[in-house]
């Protein structure tokens, strides 16, 4: 599976239909954050705008509304006529070496979210371990953690990182569970964009990253779920340290 049929299907589980009378803002929070998790990474092409107006339940016009909104903020672009479309200007930024004044006055929201990670993932792992994978599925997977291994560089893994977390969610078959890790990812996101990359750190979440997927696709449900647990509260520990 390719990068652009791998984001092609964490969109399909990313992007849902919006509810509410806050159709424009729905859409734009959606569309901005699977852009900054790395699901339509830089350079991608966005879908149509009558497959995303389809996924999200809302009208073509709401939906370029809400494009127009991305552009202003540099986060796509549109190149019109043949050959044209909407494609992924923004450009992830290394995590921070100097402090975290992008969380000022939401530090304490942030890390109680590590407290609904612990639930949501080690669960989700445990969903996704017990259910029979197709073969599409179990490429999501694979091919989620291969893009970790390889990042070139330390924005890129981050992106990496969050695209392997939203693949193990996209295969439990949750729409629930999909939106639960989609927001706890949004928040450790910006967690994690607010220290400094270590080494060490990241050597250890791949071999964490390795044994989570070996558990999954060899149906251990108990060992997947342990095995983010673990996960979970090594990065939760690591950030309540470095953030207070």
């Amino acid at each position: 599976m390719n990068a652009a049929r791998a984001a092609d299907h964490l969109g399909d589980v990313v992007l849902r239909p919006v509810r509410g009378h806050h159709a424009f803002e729905g859409c734009v929070e959606q569309l901005a954050t699977a852009i900054r998790l790395g699901v339509y990474p830089h350079g991608a092409p966005l879908p149509t705008e009558r497959d995303l107006a389809e996924r999200m339940g809302v009208s073509r016009a709401t939906l370029r509304e809400a494009i127009a909104a991305l552009r202003m903020a540099d986060m796509v672009e549109t190149k019109r006529g043949r050959g044209g479309g909407t494609v992924v200007s923004f450009r992830p930024e290394a995590p921070s070496t100097d402090g975290s004044p992008g969380l000022a006055g939401r530090t304490e929201h942030l890390l109680d979210s590590l407290t609904f990670r612990r639930v949501v993932e080690p669960g989700a792992c445990h969903i996704a371990a017990s259910r029979t994978l197709s073969a599409a599925e179990k490429m999501v997977l694979t091919t989620a953690l291969t893009e970790v291994d390889q990042a070139p560089d330390e924005a890129a893994h981050r992106q990496a990182d969050s695209r392997l977390h939203l693949a193990i969610a996209s295969v439990t078959g949750s729409p629930m569970t999909i939106a639960s890790v989609t927001e706890v990812q949004a928040c450790l996101h910006d967690l994690l964009q607010a220290i400094p990359v270590l080494q060490v750190n990241i050597e250890h979440s791949t071999r964490q990253h390795r044994a989570i997927i070996q558990a999954i696709l060899g149906g251990e449900p108990t060992r997947a779920r342990r095995a983010m647990e673990q996960h979970c509260d090594d990065t939760a520990a690591l950030l309540r340290g470095l953030l207070g």
